[in-house]
């Protein structure tokens, strides 16, 4: 596998689509980031790692869906930066998904966060996914 965050977000991706509660991949320190993005943002129920399967574990996540229209809480997750083409932006440039209403993962220098709190650090980054 070349991109382990481009197989994650497509895991979550098929695992809505198909309705599944709950969806499970490899784990990272980097995915773990994301994961908690995710859980913060309000767009995923809750996460764990599971020690011992495989080099770092198993990172099970537990999808959200609204309880009367069954709709999942994310309407799409897209890969923006990949190993082939990296998509770097400074401050001034950080991108608004859907005018504020989504999210954008960042990969900073002080760790990953969402592109307001890049946007209240001044600083830039990666932009790895947006979510919304």
């Amino acid at each position: 596998m070349t991109d382990p965050i481009a197989d994650l977000l497509t895991r979550i991706r098929n695992a809505i689509m198909a309705g599944h509660k709950v969806v499970e991949a490899p784990a990272s320190n980097l995915k773990k980031e994301v994961a908690r993005i995710l859980l913060e943002k309000g767009y995923i129920l809750s996460y764990k790692v599971i020690e011992g399967e495989g080099a770092q574990g198993v990172l099970k996540i537990a999808l959200k869906y609204n309880s009367k229209s069954k709709k999942p809480a994310i309407k799409e997750i897209q890969r923006i930066s990949r190993p082939g083409l990296r998509q770097y932006v400074g401050v001034d440039e950080i991108p608004r998904v859907l005018n504020g209403l989504g999210v954008a993962i960042i990969s900073t220098s002080k760790g990953l966060m969402t592109d307001k709190e890049a946007m209240k650090e001044k600083i830039g980054g990666e932009v790895l996914c947006y979510v919304y």
